[in-house]
């Protein structure tokens, strides 16, 4: 396979596992590239590319700003707060204005499920969603699944547990759909208030013992509790929270085993997951950050390369 099926990285659910194949190969060469004196590539010299964030990012922004300049892209950054979307313009008005600068392709964060695939629909661009409300967050997914690949040699097989806040988290979706795409097992352990009704009919086990979850588990990917989009309290307090699904040093010496932890990122250290585990030898977060350079670089080149010019 030497293009993506898909016009658009709209979310995994899209996609076709030789898709993904093709990405990880794409971010291995790019991940090469990348660890060289001189990181950047003229691949897109001829490309303009707009980031639209319509929610606040940091690491997502960063991590697509800087594989768009290592390809050598022309980079337009647009953050909501700062425009006429204050004014009352809509998502459409606004992306056609900026499309009118002629734009090849956007990059979209935006805190309305679906806003991709509407954006997609109606404007004349490659859109990747950067993760549209609490639905998808599809290069997370990837870089997610392309790291534990990475540190276990495949993904196919092994058994991953998706750890916290479910429901509030687009990261848990789109990790859940590569992963059932590539042949792991997934389980979901949280409190059954931060778990989604309807996620068994995905094929997913709950499992609301984090210690049986850990014992389970090749890879634990750790999320935070999302609080800026709890309306009411999910849970009676952090401390209780933390208690009964954080993970800690001890907890990993009890069961004994070589657990492969992630976070996707920002870390709540001391809820979640500990500093002493978030700085051990067994988390892979900071190679996560590495990872979502190259696989951002693959994704945009290979829809790049779909541009009619």
């Amino acid at each position: 396979m030497s293009e993506l099926s898909v016009d658009h990285l709209l979310g995994i659910k899209y996609l076709k596992r030789d898709d993904i194949e093709l990405i990880f190969q794409t971010a291995d060469h790019f991940k090469e590239v990348i660890n060289r004196p001189i990181k950047k590539v003229p691949s897109l010299r001829d490309i303009t590319i707009a980031n639209l964030f319509f929610e606040n990012s940091t690491r997502t922004k960063l991590s697509f700003e800087l594989a768009e300049k290592r390809l050598s892209a022309d980079v337009i950054n647009f953050s909501a707060s700062q425009s006429s979307v204050k004014k009352g313009e809509t998502l459409i008005d606004t992306v056609n204005n900026i499309l009118s600068m002629k734009v090849d392709m956007v990059v979209m964060r935006h805190p309305n499920p679906g806003s991709c695939v509407f954006l997609a629909n109606h404007v004349d661009a490659h859109i990747i969603n950067a993760g549209d409300g609490a639905h998808e967050h599809p290069t997370q997914a990837l870089l997610d699944t392309y790291s534990i690949r990475e540190r276990l040699g495949q993904v196919k097989g092994k058994k991953v547990a998706i750890v916290g806040d479910i429901l509030h988290s687009r990261v848990a979706l789109s990790n859940i759909f590569a992963l059932q795409l590539l042949g792991a097992d997934v389980k979901v352990c949280g409190p059954l208030s931060l778990i989604p009704k309807h996620i068994e009919q995905l094929g997913i086990e709950i499992e609301t013992d984090l210690r049986k979850a850990l014992e389970w588990c090749d890879v634990a990917n750790m999320l935070r509790v999302q609080n800026e989009r709890m309306a009411v309290s999910y849970f009676p307090t952090t401390r209780e929270y933390t208690q009964q699904y954080g993970v800690n040093k001890q907890l990993l010496e009890d069961i004994g085993k070589d657990i492969t932890i992630m976070h996707p990122g920002p870390i709540n250290r001391g809820v979640e997951i500990t500093s002493d585990v978030a700085d051990s030898d067994q988390a892979i977060i900071l190679n996560q950050v590495e990872n979502g350079v190259a696989i951002r670089m693959a994704v945009i080149y290979l829809l790049a390369s779909k541009i009619k010019k």
